[in-house]
């Protein structure tokens, strides 16, 4: 049974109600307003995914190019045009020290975001499902973490270790908890029995990422819940399809000498999306 939630919540506490309810969420990892346009067809939650952002707006690796002046752009942007979809949003260590990110997390609420991931990776940072990561001190994280928590008012918090010695991992999602995060995150992980395994030491949510060719195994839903996953995200399915279809539109034109005939998306198609974008904004 679905909970119902009062349409003026805010964005953080429709996302902590659905939750709390004991749903099974799965956030979709989008690049661009266009691409969350697309996804928001099928799925009611987002992820605002790094990797995909630094690719789409630089044109670049996800290590450490990101400013929180454009990530908070793009997170209004997104909000414009999506007004009740739930918006995860990585924002790796939250840019720098523990008043930037409390700034950030400050910013990113009054715009509309539902919740953020902040991470105890150290810069210069690289992707969760890489090697060559490394880790704050705990202690150091969690002052940031607690700082976080002390300034959001809403806002759902997950909380992420990069960490790869499964001793410091249990020590570091338990220490996450403790502090007061809504959900602990464990990225890279490579087994379901280990999900499992940490998922039952916590009492809080536990999120689970997923990404195409990661260090991950592709898991169902089904998988995922059976282990004690509750959040699932996936970070970067918009991003890979559209590199996979753009590649196959180019190869194609190129070989019809030019033609656009048989493109199975025409103007009015992607007109279509765009129109319905306006349809809500006009309703604001």
């Amino acid at each position: 049974m679905s909970i119902q939630i009062p349409p003026t919540s805010s964005a953080g506490a429709r996302l902590r109600a659905r939750v709390t309810a004991g749903e099974m969420v799965p956030f979709i990892g989008i690049y661009d307003v266009f691409s969350a346009s697309i996804a928001a067809r099928d799925f009611d939650a987002l992820f605002v995914s790094g990797f995909g952002f630094a690719a789409s707006h630089y044109g670049l690796p996800d290590i450490g190019f990101i400013t929180w002046t454009d990530i908070v752009n793009f997170v209004q942007r997104l909000r414009t045009v999506l007004p009740q979809h739930h918006l995860l949003v990585d924002i790796d260590d939250g840019y720098c020290d523990p008043e930037v990110a409390c700034h950030v997390v400050s910013v990113l609420e009054a715009v509309g975001a539902s919740g953020v991931v902040l991470e105890d990776q150290k810069r210069p940072r690289r992707c969760g499902h890489f090697d060559g990561k490394q880790i704050m001190e705990l202690d150091e994280y969690l002052a940031k973490l607690r700082q976080v928590l002390a300034t959001r008012r809403d806002l759902f918090v997950v909380a992420r270790t990069d960490s790869s010695d499964l001793a410091d991992i249990a020590k570091r999602v338990t220490a996450f908890a403790e502090a007061g995060a809504d959900a602990v995150l464990v990225d890279g992980l490579k087994s379901l029995d280990t999900i499992r395994e940490l998922s039952g030491m916590v009492d809080r949510p536990f999120c689970f990422n997923q990404i195409a060719g990661g260090k991950s195994p592709p898991c169902t839903l089904t998988d995922l819940k059976g282990a004690g996953a509750q959040l699932i995200i996936y970070s970067t399915p918009c991003l890979f399809a559209a590199q996979t279809a753009i590649a196959d539109a180019m190869t194609g034109l190129k070989a019809r000498d030019g033609s656009l005939a048989g493109s199975p998306i025409g103007v009015k198609d992607c007109t279509a999306v765009l129109s319905e974008n306006h349809a809500r904004v006009q309703k604001r």
